[in-house]
């Protein structure tokens, strides 16, 4: 009998250990389906975002084709769509003077941006606008001052933390080359706000009076020493929203310059080229 129950223990723990090797497995491929499910979808979404970026720029050079054939001047924000590929895909035209240059603005327009872009009181705000001032003018070997390569060289100042570098820098640009003022009939809202000292019903009605083309609109709540009145620009920003399959986009972002001669032969030349994906929201979200 003893022996009996001896059998039924051993085959009771041989039906354990199949039973835990049979979850073991069912885990392990469980594992293996999802990394594979993940796997597949980051295909994908990279495959989307070269093609995405293939269609933003195709829809970008139709644009300056267009742009500079009509020897238009680049003075304002301009959004149009631009039809590619059955589809119509919406571009977005900055000239870089619509935002803050980082190397040439006042101090005071900078300490304004600390304040109402990144949120700061207004005695932090002019500390940290002084200490990019100092760094912007140390000089370099040739004696003149090196400035700023980049709006990342932000993160260089002393003070300077990435929370609030990622608030302000939207608004900040190393690329206007002009005077440091802005130029408000290309700025964007978050831009005009900072000029207005954060008036926003000031903005909205300047907002609004500008998309009628109304070239007269009312800067009178801005602060006039920080606007620019020679508008044109030589350095552009296109911003291309190529729309995916599941609802969302990618904005495909690109810098150019325009210029009489470069190196292929056409008359602008890009120096800047970023992509950022807006996902889809679910419902509810």
């Amino acid at each position: 009998m003893k022996q009996a129950l001896g059998h039924k223990s051993s085959q009771g723990f041989a039906l354990v250990a199949v039973l835990w090797l049979v979850a073991a497995m069912t885990v392990l491929v469980g594992g293996i389906m999802l990394s594979v499910r993940s796997e597949l979808r980051t295909a994908g979404l990279s495959r989307q975002m070269i093609q995405a970026q293939a269609v933003g720029e195709a829809v970008m050079q139709i644009a300056l084709q267009q742009m500079v054939a009509g020897g238009k001047q680049v003075d304002k924000l301009i959004e149009a769509p631009v039809s590619y590929g059955g589809q119509e895909i919406s571009v977005r035209m900055v000239p870089m003077n619509g935002y803050i240059d980082l190397n040439r603005a006042p101090i005071e327009l900078l300490q304004a941006a600390f304040q109402f872009a990144g949120g700061m009181d207004q005695g932090s705000a002019g500390s940290l606008a002084a200490a990019v001032d100092k760094m912007r003018q140390e000089p370099g070997p040739s004696g003149k001052p090196l400035g700023f390569e980049a709006v990342e060289d932000l993160l260089l100042v002393p003070g300077m933390q990435y929370p609030l570098y990622a608030r302000i820098a939207p608004v900040l640009t190393t690329d206007a080359g002009g005077t440091g003022r802005v130029n408000v009939q290309a700025a964007p809202p978050n831009v005009l706000n900072i000029v207005a000292a954060g008036n926003e019903g000031a903005v909205g009605n300047f907002l609004q009076s500008r998309g009628g083309d109304n070239v007269g609109a009312d800067t009178s709540a801005m602060n006039g020493a920080w606007i620019e009145n020679s508008a044109t620009s030589k350095t552009v920003e296109f911003t291309a929203r190529v729309p995916l399959p599941d609802g969302g986009a990618v904005e495909v972002i690109r810098r150019y310059q325009i210029t009489p001669s470069s190196e292929d032969g056409l008359p602008w030349r890009v120096f800047y080229a970023n992509s950022r994906v807006d996902l889809a929201r679910g419902p509810g979200t």
